[in-house]
């Protein structure tokens, strides 16, 4: 590990870049630029814009079997720009890392590069690729990559993502699925002819009562969000255009499916009950995480093995003054230092389009405490400690573990076997694999 300890600065100042670019999903040229250049500069074969989406990328140096894929992230958050200090203070950008992708990408590429160089040192035979995909966030980039057969041929898959602890396990996921619920009314006077117009906004609201009225009558494990995205533009006209903006999430895509067929009922009532007509553009679709316990305890082991990091005095004081906002108070600075143990009954509150990839092939993950401890993913704090040297120490941990859970992979083809075959066990022989988000074109413009 002695190339990634000696590399720490230069990894972390590309990391900085990233996070300064703060580009939000199916925008990130300049992030996927700057992979894309680093990873030439290497000797990597790089294709860019594959599955039809302009920033994606797949970086590939070796040959033969096995092949071994690295997942790489860059997309940023909307709304949550945020200078790298422990009190709130937006820097004027519209979207931030909240989700720590400008660690995930960099990291994942130093990986990339650490196994490289080992298989040229060793003669070590197989393939190295790295996958860059962007959009995590909403954007479901990874489907497309899946759809389009980028990881039919791959043994097995390493990632890792931001957090505010270290740990390693056999892990699920939220299956997810989004959409774009458009209404479209008729203008009026809303004082002086109310009743010439039908309110586009009215079909908005009327939808998310029902939805939220829905909630007592849904499986409890299930999640629903939504924000209006446009609600009108004066008070004093009839909206003849509004727009909401929901995500469907269950631990199982199967209830998604059949959930989200209700949701379509409420905004199809909505436009009967409103005089109004209503479109629906389906923008992301991801499964739930499929374990793999035998990859699990692997990356679990060499995590132990790498150790996490102890705060300086200067990370000590950025903690200690971020800790006392909301929701951090007592949360235990040392957890850095530690690994958390091993389990394969940890439930995933959230949603990745890794999912969709860990159906396709062997899928493993890391987590590794680029944020202060406490601190929740999507938040301003979460930016803020990215930007900083703690960030930068969390993505070298992630870096080192896959690293070295890599090298086992090309070493021991056994481990490959032993996990291909519990991926066949849970997956089923009669897996089919079916895109939530249907057929649709990349959404490149969903954050527009």
């Amino acid at each position: 590990m002695n190339e990634l300890n000696n590399k720490e600065m230069f990894y972390g100042n590309l990391a900085k870049q990233i996070w300064n670019f703060a580009e939000v999903g199916y925008q990130e040229h300049k992030s996927s630029a700057l992979l894309q250049e680093q990873m030439k500069k290497e000797g990597f074969k790089v294709e860019a814009g594959v599955a039809d989406i302009p920033t994606s990328f797949v970086a590939t140096f070796g040959e033969g079997k096995p092949i071994i894929g690295i997942l790489g992230e860059f997309d940023a958050l909307p709304g949550v720009s945020q200078d790298s200090i422990p009190e709130k203070k937006s820097v004027g950008g519209i979207a931030g890392h909240a989700c720590g992708h400008h660690l995930f990408g960099v990291g994942s590429m130093a990986t990339a590069i650490a196994v490289k160089n080992w298989l040229q040192n060793t003669g070590q035979r197989g393939t190295i690729r790295f996958y860059g995909t962007p959009a995590e966030e909403g954007g479901s980039g990874k489907v497309y990559m899946v759809r389009a057969g980028l990881f039919n041929d791959v043994d097995a898959v390493i990632h890792w993502h931001p957090a505010d602890r270290n740990s390693a396990n056999a892990a699920s996921s939220l299956a997810n699925k989004s959409a774009k619920f458009r209404f479209y009314g008729i203008s009026a006077h809303a004082a002086g002819a109310p009743d010439r117009g039908r309110s586009a906004l009215d079909g908005v609201e009327v939808m998310n009562y029902a939805i939220n009225m829905m909630r007592e009558h849904i499986p409890s494990a299930t999640r629903i969000h939504y924000v209006i995205t446009d609600g009108g533009k004066a008070p004093n006209v009839v909206p003849d255009f509004a727009e909401v903006y929901y995500y469907v999430r269950h631990p199982n895509r199967n209830y998604v499916k059949s959930i989200w067929e209700r949701v379509q009922k409420a905004a199809q009532g909505a436009a009967m009950a409103t005089g109004t007509t209503v479109e629906e553009e389906v923008i992301g679709g991801v499964y739930e995480l499929l374990p793999n316990e035998v990859l699990g305890r692997l990356m679990h082991s060499n995590m132990q093995k790498v150790g996490g990091y102890k705060m300086d005095s200067k990370e000590l004081a950025f903690a200690n003054t971020i800790m006392k906002t909301q929701g951090m108070a007592d949360s235990d600075v040392s957890a850095t230092e530690k690994i958390d143990p091993f389990s394969d009954e940890r439930p995933g509150a959230g949603s990745t389009d890794v999912g969709d990839v860990s159906w396709a092939v062997p899928t493993v993950s890391c987590r590794s405490a680029t944020w202060v401890p406490g601190t929740p993913s999507h938040s301003w704090q979460a930016v803020a400690a990215g930007g900083t040297s703690i960030g930068r120490k969390g993505m070298m941990i992630a870096a080192k573990t896959m690293t070295s859970t890599a090298i086992d992979l090309f070493s021991n083809p056994k481990i490959i076997a032993d996990a291909k075959a519990e991926f066949d066990k849970r997956r089923g022989e009669n897996f089919k694999y079916d895109a939530l988000l249907g057929n649709r074109k990349p959404a490149l413009n969903y954050r527009d």
